[in-house]
């Protein structure tokens, strides 16, 4: 058997990554060097979970958690996958070559293998897994507590929370009931399980370290993580993370290491989400998600400064999609949203998520700040389609004009915005030069960004650009920066005299 690193952030020299939390990839015909499950709990499958489970922790230190393990146990599985090897190369992905070496690299035509984890969330045979567990497989078999081995068929993936719902023919088979993910605290206890490496059936013990993780990895579209010490490894990811109720609070998807293995860094997607999305998988195969329309950024001091607003939470609005809803409700870039239905927005990543829990169509209250007063609106969420989304490559201006924060600029002709893959109506300043000394390099401003507006004004010449520069002068100067297409606020700091 050959083990890949989980989707781990490996730590090198001026680098980081991150991996997933545990498919171990295995050769077809290699040996198996695991086993089946090997807790006592895996012998007794069918014992449904009570309608209402207690408090069932151990009450002193020499106590166990055997009670919580025989609740949980029978309800996780060991997902083994088998897909067509890569023509050009059968190699194991970069992240997982760099953990086992050159020798576990296949011949070229062989077919690969993988192992992790899974739930069984109904007992008509739906199990929740990860997208990357399953991801290209064209064989899914899944090996159950009692010893029985039954092939899957995938109900549906959604790459952008790395879910998947599966399908087995078996009934009456013991769950794991979700718990609410939004009641755990820093410092609650859980246990993890999964087969990692493939040895068989294993329990680990931790504590919820953190809430609120967003790692980046894969899609990383709607991340929401819990973090936890418990040890996760290759072979964890799918498996459950569960309360000392007895109750799925998470499911184990990434580790952070500089080696592949555990160092008690470890994310699971909270229940909430999972849930919701393994009942859309389960009744459409896909999951629906709402979108508002804008194109949001996290806020920081320097930005709060720079819009006269008191704090640096909720999500700084930096574009607006035509003919969306947030067009329709009067959203401009600029506004600070801070709430969504009553329920606060803490920063950019929290705001997607809200957004994309709500059923499309739903009329949602968008709370926002603008020019440090407050407003609210009412808006009709539509449903997200899938984007292509095409990286565009930066272009060079014409160095002219000039300014005293480190950068010169030129206004923008038709032709530049060629260059740029602009549309030839853009209008603005093009930074053509940046001082790598001075304070536009240190905030992020590159050559080829088109300056729009400064200080709420637009600007299309320089002398524009020092009047707005002139205003607001105890403030840092605030602009908003189409690049590649993309608009962002800057916050440049005035220099102190």
């Amino acid at each position: 058997m050959t083990a890949s690193a989980p989707r781990t952030r490996r730590f090198r020299p001026l680098s980081t990554r991150v991996a997933t939390a545990g498919l171990v990839a295995l050769a077809v015909g290699v040996g198996f060097a695991g086993g089946r499950a090997t807790l006592t709990a895996a012998q007794h499958p069918t014992v449904p979970p009570p309608a209402h489970v207690e408090s069932i922790a151990p009450q002193s230190s020499t106590a166990s958690y055997s009670a919580i393990v025989d609740l949980a146990a029978p309800a996780i599985v060991t997902v083994r996958v088998e897909k067509q090897a890569d023509a050009s190369r059968t190699a194991l992905p970069g992240p997982f070559r760099d953990f086992l070496g050159p020798q576990f690299q296949e011949p070229r035509g062989r077919r690969e293998g993988g192992l992790g984890s899974g739930v069984i969330f109904r007992p008509d045979g739906h199990i929740l897994t990860n997208h990357h567990v399953i991801d290209g497989a064209d064989k899914i078999r899944v090996d159950l507590a009692d010893g029985r081995t039954l092939p899957a068929t995938l109900v549906g993936a959604d790459e952008a929370s790395d879910l998947a719902v599966l399908k087995i023919e078996a009934r009456d088979l013991p769950t794991l009931r979700f718990g609410d993910s939004d009641r755990m605290k820093v410092g609650d206890v859980v246990l993890a399980f999964g087969n990692p490496l493939g040895v068989g059936q294993t329990v680990t013990m931790g504590i919820v370290s953190g809430k609120g993780r967003a790692t980046g990895v894969g899609d990383g579209s709607y991340e929401d993580f819990l973090q936890t010490d418990a040890p996760i490894n290759q072979g964890n990811s799918g498996g459950a993370l569960v309360n000392l109720q007895g109750e799925l609070v998470g499911i184990n998807t990434q580790i952070l290491s500089p080696s592949g293995g555990n160092i008690g860094l470890g994310f699971a997607i909270p229940s909430t989400m999972a849930r919701a999305v393994a009942d859309q998988l389960t009744t459409d195969g896909v999951v629906h998600r709402s979108k508002l329309g804008v194109t949001i950024q996290p806020m920081t001091p320097e930005l709060a400064q720079g819009l006269g607003v008191p704090n640096a939470r909720g999500a700084l609005v930096s574009d607006i999609e035509p003919g969306s809803p947030a067009e329709h409700a009067g959203i401009k870039p600029g506004d600070v949203i801070v709430s969504l239905n009553g329920q606060r927005v803490t920063d950019a990543n929290a705001l997607r998520n809200q957004i994309a829990s709500t059923r499309p169509e739903s009329m949602v209250s968008v709370e926002l700040l603008r020019s440090g007063k407050t407003e609210t609106k009412s808006v009709r969420l539509v449903e997200r389609l899938r984007e292509q989304r095409a990286a565009l490559p930066p272009a060079q201006g014409e160095s002219t004009g000039g300014s005293n924060f480190g950068m010169a600029v030129s206004p923008l002709t038709p032709e530049v915005a060629e260059q740029l893959q602009l549309p030839r109506t853009e209008q603005g300043l093009v930074v053509t030069d940046v001082d790598p000394a001075g304070i536009a390099a240190s905030v992020g401003i590159q050559a080829g960004d088109v300056i729009k507006q400064a200080n709420d004004r637009e600007v299309t010449t320089v002398p524009a650009l020092r009047a707005a520069i002139a205003t607001h002068e105890s403030r840092p100067l605030l602009v908003l920066v189409n690049r590649q297409g993309k608009s962002l606020f800057v916050a440049l700091p005035r220099e102190q005299s």
